[in-house]
């Protein structure tokens, strides 16, 4: 068990901020939501650490789980915890670039969640189409239709300027 323990902390190690990353884009930039999805793809991978480990397929196995989990919490709609506050808090960050992520983002969380999965697993951890196809269970078409939906509802979102916080005005 102890070998066990110390294998999954060097991959937590290793993968924790690109998990985390991705989880941020598929739970449409809730941070809270991100932690609960990267706590339940980790729980899921410990227990299938010995399978993994031996087939080598740690990281396909976490981004299915993932992606999967996303969905289901996305379909739980009264499990919505989205807050709309007045005035975004001010941050020690250059102005340049940060507007155009928050745009991208809030553009990205208005995507139905299959074409967030697949918008996130081909242009944010860039997998092939055939390997998003397998880690999501679609066919490569189905890959193909809804990413290039997915794309088209960003530029949609994003060429009017800046996007607002559904319910916004």
């Amino acid at each position: 068990m102890p070998d066990r323990d110390a294998e999954f902390g060097e991959y937590l190690e290793s993968r924790a901020t690109v998990m985390r990353r991705t989880a941020f884009l598929l739970s449409g930039g809730d941070w809270h939501r991100a932690e609960d999805l990267v706590q339940t793809t980790l729980a899921k991978i410990y227990v299938a650490w010995p399978r993994l480990n031996r087939d080598g397929s740690v990281d396909a196995y976490s981004r299915k789980v993932m992606v999967r989990a996303a969905i289901d919490e996305s379909r739980r709609a009264f499990r919505r915890r989205e807050s709309v506050v007045e005035r975004l808090p001010e941050v020690g960050v250059e102005a340049s670039g940060v507007d155009d992520a928050v745009d991208v983002r809030r553009a990205l969380a208005q995507l139905p969640a299959g074409q967030r999965a697949v918008v996130v697993l081909r242009y944010w951890e860039d997998l092939s189409v055939s390997e998003t196809a397998q880690a999501l269970g679609k066919s490569e078409g189905t890959i193909k239709s809804q990413a290039a939906k997915g794309l088209a509802s960003l530029r949609r979102l994003l060429a009017g300027g800046r996007v607002l916080v559904e319910g916004q005005l």
